[in-house]
């Protein structure tokens, strides 16, 4: 038997304005869920939202203290970003990633998301003519991106990676560059929302066609160092984290202080630009801006400085001490983050106990490990079907296709999940697959 009733579930999404369920952005299933909480006292499994949840990094919050008390705050930022953190980005590139990336080359943006909006504008608007600026999607991702996109005026294109992994993801790539209208590609690793992760060769596919075809890669690294199959806690160690930045100088790398160290509050991430990129001409910008020209500087000063006027100071010192103290093994991040992991092998557990299967249940050559997220089918729903249908029985989750996925299923949020939570979930399952028999 359902916990929420029909004439309620419509209910909370009527007063939010929340007109298909099926389809609800993460913000719209937020509020049903809420409304529903708060309305009968009964909690929900709250797999909507990716929002860390763990506490702040203690070191960080100390480090702005500090830069606060010294008087900053009366200062506007530069706008290519404090001299403390841009030396701790390239430091912690090397550290973690084996990448050397010149400090002047890693600028601090108010979050990911401002970052690729800026990102998006250098990459498309490069290109001589509007129309070879396309951005290409490897799906599933992110949903704002692609929001960003239609804000701008941008067309992308897109695919669901599901059947194109390991060298099937050439042919495919290929296909989609040969026009080329292509300016930049975009993916996150490990992967938001199915948690796949890229593996090296297929980074290297990206990177070689990348520079083949002139593109530059965005990549999304906003669960670093999360991927729990390897340990990635060793600064100066193999293995380091994979990355397209190997295989090709087109690259952005965007580095968030949010998941890794439980920061989201402050908005705080960096794009760090391949050296050689960063220092590009293209007279296309240099039209437009009636500068340079020169990629990095145009970035800083003629596109980002226009989004955001500047990173808020004190955060920037916060989060050049967190890195700062990874690189010196006196905070170790991916230790922190470790919780997360576990939740899902728990969860996991749970759901695949009761009829589920893991939609995404595969990279190129293992199983996908464990972390901030994984994806949910039922045998016999669509993933519209299924993001309504848990939403009756207390369970807030997003649609598989609003991610450009092609497969039916769900995504499922690790983040906020509490102890006291398993056996909830373990009996809502169970009636779950006792309302739905599978045949």
């Amino acid at each position: 038997m359902k916990i929420f009733s029909d004439e309620l579930v419509n209910e909370a999404a009527r007063v939010n304005h929340v007109a298909d369920l099926s389809h609800a952005t993460i913000g719209e299933t937020l509020l049903v869920a809420q409304y529903l909480e708060q309305k009968t006292g009964i909690p929900f499994i709250r797999m909507d939202q990716g929002s860390p949840g763990l506490p702040a990094n203690r070191y960080g919050i100390e480090a702005e203290k500090r830069a606060l008390d010294s008087g900053i705050g009366s200062q506007y930022p530069a706008a290519a970003g404090v001299k403390e953190l841009k030396e701790a980005a390239s430091e912690f590139v090397k550290a973690f990633i084996n990448i050397d990336i010149t400090p002047r080359a890693c600028l601090p943006t108010v979050g990911s998301v401002a970052g690729s909006f800026g990102s998006f504008i250098a990459c498309c608007q490069r290109k001589a003519f509007p129309q070879m600026g396309k951005v290409l999607f490897i799906d599933p991702g992110f949903p704002i991106q692609k929001s960003q996109l239609r804000i701008l005026g941008i067309e992308w294109k897109e695919f669901d990676i599901f059947p194109y992994r390991g060298q099937a993801l050439r042919d495919k790539l290929e296909d989609e560059l040969k026009d080329g209208d292509v300016a930049a590609i975009i993916y996150s690793n490990p992967n938001n929302p199915a948690w796949i992760s890229l593996e090296e060769e297929e980074l290297q596919i990206i990177g070689e066609l990348a520079t083949k075809h002139d593109v530059i890669v965005l990549e999304d690294l906003a669960y670093f160092a999360m991927e729990s199959r390897r340990d990635l806690s060793h600064p100066y160690e193999a293995p380091f984290v994979r990355t397209v930045a190997r295989y090709t100088d087109n690259y952005m790398l965007m580095l968030s202080s949010s998941k890794i160290f439980s920061y989201a509050g402050q908005r705080m991430a960096l794009v760090c630009i391949s050296d050689k990129l960063f220092d590009r001409h293209f007279p296309a910008l240099a039209e437009r801006y009636h500068d340079s020209g020169v990629f990095g500087p145009t970035f800083i000063a003629s596109i980002q400085y226009m989004i955001t006027s500047g990173c808020t100071a004190t955060t920037q010192y916060g989060y050049a001490e967190m890195l700062r103290l990874s690189c010196e093994g006196k905070i170790n991040f991916v230790e922190d983050t470790r919780e997360y992991a576990i939740r899902a092998q728990k969860m996991k557990k749970i759901f695949c106990a009761n009829g589920f299967t893991i939609t995404y249940p595969n990279d190129v050559s293992e199983p996908i490990g464990d972390g901030f997220f994984f994806s949910l089918s039922y045998p016999g729903m669509s993933g519209s079907e299924l993001v309504k249908e848990l939403i009756h029985y207390g369970v807030s989750s997003i649609n598989l296709d609003t991610t450009g996925s092609l497969q039916h299923g769900v995504r499922a949020c690790t983040s906020r999940m509490r102890d006291e939570l398993y056996s909830v979930l373990d009996e809502r399952m169970k009636q779950f697959r006792e309302d739905h028999p599978i045949h």
